[in-house]
């Protein structure tokens, strides 16, 4: 003796709770944690005096749903100083990242800002660039040769 089937009505009820439990799976998955969005990953100084301020701010947006929380903030060397955010920055709310380089410095730069945070894009870089110039010395101009030199 077999056991009854099971009618239509059972296999469908079955496929229904399971499309219910994927399409509430779905929903609650699209939680997406914070997401750090910055205006602008380059900040350029242009060319600058020597002991110019050096102080620059990049602002960022968490644009996820979960408060985002910056762990770690980094430069690539010591002649750049980053400062991070002490509290942490609510979704939809804005935050900066202050960078100050050292000016002291006379030469073309480029460095590069490590952000850590809880962010589901948990590691972004930065960069500042630009040129520092010493507009206080006078600037010799080089002597052509003489024709004696020449030979």
């Amino acid at each position: 003796d077999r056991s009854p089937s099971r009618g239509l009505g059972d296999v469908y009820k079955r496929q229904i709770i399971i499309c219910v439990a994927f399409i509430n799976l779905n929903i609650l998955a699209q939680n997406k944690g914070a997401i750090i969005e910055f205006e602008s990953s380059t900040i350029d100084y242009g060319t600058i005096e020597k002991g110019a301020d050096g102080v620059r701010v990049f602002k960022f947006t968490n644009t996820g749903d979960s408060p985002l929380i910056i762990t770690n903030v980094k430069a690539s060397c010591g002649c750049t100083i980053p400062k991070k955010p002490a509290k942490p920055i609510l979704p939809g709310a804005n935050g900066e990242i202050e960078v100050k380089y050292d000016t002291k410095r006379v030469m073309p730069f480029k460095k590069t800002i490590s952000v850590g945070s809880n962010a589901v894009n948990s590691t972004v870089l930065l960069t500042i660039k630009g040129k520092v110039e010493d507009n206080s010395k006078p600037v010799i101009a080089k002597k052509k040769p003489s024709v004696v030199e020449e030979f």
